[in-house]
């Protein structure tokens, strides 16, 4: 096959087995062409050892960007590189830190990734090159992460001079026991951040103060490490790395490695015919049940496949789907299909990551977690199974295929979901856009607090630090809540603090539920504290490596989950109630009888119910739920609209809380076009007359305490966010509202009520009040 016709042969082969060819998914094709390496001679300073090493590896010459980002670390800038995915960014940080090497054996470093399954991938590359070398005998490179056995951390602290670890465990297992590591930290010449696109919200601010705080540490033992930071997909990576380090950084951005052509195919899954969802809407074929046809049919075509799916839950159910449909049309390629995502175990992840990389397996459905760097050579093609919520991240998935210069085919599934609907329908929303810039905010008093108290137990925090953490009030806060105490050389901890384990890095809360099967007793896996109420609660469908368990008990007070094979024919999804207090407005802009707030607010919230699915998406009933109660301090962007411009405009008093309620789910569904979010990562609430304005108000909120930044941005970027949700609204085919314009999965009031048309109303209005062009 010419590999110029590769991706377009591939899709065309699965649109013939089309049932109605005039019904065609694709909805917009692109290709992107090949591009020629540009290469360049050896550095001087780079170690005859280092350099023969790579040589032996079939690497005869770098490219251009590697050495322009190897040469600025030398030279002791930080640097940021931010070249496609499979354009050897490894080699420009292992350049300098294996030539500091070879001529300082006491010379330490340190690597950081955002996942576990990165970190190992980078330690085996590592290993594999240095194996067999005299002159790195003594670096002894390792693993050092929460999969690390303890009598392998021990020997990893005294004996090895690359440690390999996350921001978790940096923060908890290196951090919090500094005096441990001083040889290490005293010696650190360099500190590698691997993917730095993926250090946004939450995740990010509190990525961003274990990095300062590391850099803290390894000055106070005498050292100056030079920061490496390596990403595909970021916008301005001078800017988001300064913001991770708190120092300035130089950016390498031309990339001048070689790659092969990639067509990207938008795919809309068809209408279901005879089954509605909730209030007769109209129901397309999933996007999973969709992506595991792909997956099973690009298998049969012989096509080395990743899936990525939203969910773990998704990720088993498409993997499992495309094993019953293998089962049927080649049984022989059944067991060449896995699913691999987070929560499970250290020992299953390993097997399915050599799995795939030497090509056992050939499909694997799968969560983010193999969006990030891992090289896995020799895929064919990518299943994006719904917008993964940014446009760094889409191509960070579409990069995993044709990681060898081939041909590689690229294809999105459109969820039924307003955002991924718009996309599919305006594809230069998605190939012609720039990728966002990554939104932390690490001044976030509930992510910033914690962390003084941690850098204040790890050294006493100086007048210095304080100015550098931009916390001079925050530190007085806590002074006064007897947290810390002022002395001449500094503020120390109050005796007995001991705060790092307090923090829960991906920001989540209390720590991980474990799940039990209480026929064999076996560990299954593990979820977030703050994700258990919505995801194993009494009821609720788990999937693990292809089994199906069904939730007996959820004991929060224990972090435990109980569960019981069983394999129904529905899936379950919560429902919650939410109220808002509005505790002080930040900023706010007046359009005559439309007021834009960005704000600061309570939120109440409480699960309430479940709703069991049909696999098919229709509603099969709904069953309560006793949960506590959770209040999150937070902040929203909010509008108000003034109740007579709302009837001038056609919308009758009856009709505001329907009218209203749209609008809030169609604009959360399309925050992700304008901020580095999902909608699972925000909340909304709607009424026609709030306690805290007398007014029809609409609140969108982070879903995290403090806030994580995407709520400001929908503030900033209102005028462009509201038109593009008036226009996904305005385009979509429905009769009343579904799930591809208004309707919401995690509604609380089980989408009701809903006004898709009167919602189109209530988005013109605004603007048209607001100066913007109307949809």
């Amino acid at each position: 096959m010419e590999q110029h016709t590769y991706g377009t042969e591939l899709l065309g082969r699965t649109l013939a087995g089309e049932s109605d060819p005039d019904a065609t998914p694709l909805t917009h094709l692109a290709v992107i062409p090949t591009r020629t390496a540009e290469f360049t001679e050896w550095p001087e300073w780079v170690d005859p050892a280092v350099r023969a090493a790579f040589v032996e590896r079939g690497i005869r010459q770098p490219w251009r960007h590697q050495v322009r980002a190897a040469d600025l670390a030398v030279d002791g800038r930080h640097v940021s590189l931010c070249t496609g995915t499979a354009s050897g960014k490894s080699l420009a940080y292992q350049l300098p830190i294996l030539t500091r090497f070879a001529q300082d054996p006491n010379a330490t470093a340190l690597y950081l990734s955002p996942t576990k399954a990165l970190g190992t991938d980078q330690l085996r590359s590592v290993a594999s090159l240095i194996a067999g070398l005299p002159e790195f005998s003594h670096l002894q490179p390792c693993m050092y992460d929460g999969d690390t056995d303890q009598e392998l951390r021990q020997w990893a602290r005294l004996h090895s001079r690359w440690i390999f670890t996350n921001p978790d465990m940096l923060h908890l297992g290196i951090n919090s026991t500094h005096a441990k590591w001083r040889q290490f930290f005293a010696r650190l010449a360099y500190i590698v951040v691997d993917e730095c696109h993926h250090y946004r919200g939450v995740f990010g601010s509190h990525s961003a103060l274990v990095l300062q705080r590391t850099l803290r540490l390894a000055r106070m033992y005498g050292a100056n490490p030079v920061v490496i930071g390596a990403s595909a997909t970021v916008a301005n990576p001078a800017e988001a790395l300064s913001r991770l380090i708190g120092d300035d950084v130089v950016a390498v951005t031309e990339d001048a490695s070689p790659h092969g052509e990639r067509t990207v195919a938008l795919w809309e899954p068809g209408f279901l015919e005879e089954t509605r969802g909730e209030h007769d809407a109209p129901v397309r074929r999933p996007a999973a049940a969709e992506a595991a046809r792909l997956l099973a049919d690009f298998v049969i075509e012989g096509a080395r496949t990743l899936c990525f799916v939203r969910s773990r839950r998704g990720t088993e159910i498409t993997a499992r789907r495309a094993q019953q449909l293998l089962a049927d049309a080649a049984p022989e390629l059944a067991d060449r299909v896995a699913a691999y995502r987070a929560g499970y175990l250290a020992d299953d992840r390993r097997r399915l990551e050599r799995a795939l990389s030497d090509g056992e397996l050939l499909g694997v459905a799968t969560t983010n977690a193999l969006e990030l760097g891992v090289d896995i050579s020799g895929l064919d093609a990518v299943i994006v199974a719904g917008y993964p919520g940014t446009v760094a991240s889409f191509w960070q998935q579409a990069g995993r295929a044709g990681r060898r210069g081939e041909g590689s085919l690229v294809v999105l599934v459109a969820r039924d979901d307003p955002l991924d609907t718009y996309l599919v329908h305006h594809p230069e929303a998605l190939l012609e856009r720039s990728v966002e810039a990554t939104v932390t905010d690490p001044h976030n008093p509930y992510i910033l607090g914690p962390h003084l108290l941690c850098a204040a137990t790890e050294a006493p925090l100086t007048e210095a630090d304080v100015e550098a953490f931009g916390a001079h009030d925050l530190v007085e806060d806590l002074v006064a809540d007897g947290l810390l105490r002022r002395r001449k050389a500094g503020w120390y901890p109050a005796p007995g603090l001991d705060p790092h384990a307090d923090i829960d890095i991906r920001g989540g809360a209390g720590g991980q539920v474990l799940i039990v099967d209480t026929t064999t007793s076996r560990l299954l896996g593990t979820v977030d504290s703050s994700r258990a109420k919505r995801s194993v609660h009494p009821g609720a469908v788990y999937l693990h490596q292809a089994e199906s368990f069904v939730i007996d008990e959820l004991d929060l007070h224990d972090s435990l989950a109980l569960a019981h094979p069983e394999e129904p024919d529905w899936t379950t999804s919560v429902r919650e109630n939410s109220d808002i207090e509005i505790v002080r407005t930040l900023r706010s802009q007046s359009f005559g009888p439309l007021t834009v707030s960005f704000v600061e607010v309570v939120v109440t919230d409480q699960v309430i119910s479940y709703l069991r699915k049909a696999l098919s998406g229709e509603i099969l009933d709904s069953v309560p739920l006793d949960m506590p109660e959770e209040v999150l301090p937070t902040r929203a962007v909010m509008y108000t609209l003034e109740p007579d411009t709302l009837i001038d405009a056609g919308i009758a008093p009856d009709k505001f809380p329907g009218a209203l309620h749209a609008a809030e789910h169609a604009a959360i569904g399309m925050l992700g076009l304008v901020a580095t979010c999902d909608r699972w990562d925000i909340g909304g609430l709607s009424t026609n007359a709030h306690s805290g304005t007398g007014l029809p108000t609409v609140f969108v909120y982070d879903g995290y305490p403090g806030g994580a930044g995407f709520a400001e941005r929908g503030y900033e970027a209102f005028a462009a966010w509201i038109s593009a949700t008036a226009d996904a609204v305005a385009a979509c085919g429905c009769r009343s509202g579904c799930p591809s314009c208004v309707q919401s999965p995690k509604c609380g009031n089980g989408n009701e009520p809903l006004d898709k048309d009167m919602a189109l109303n209530v988005l013109r209005l605004i603007l048209r009040l607001h100066d913007a062009p109307p949809a």
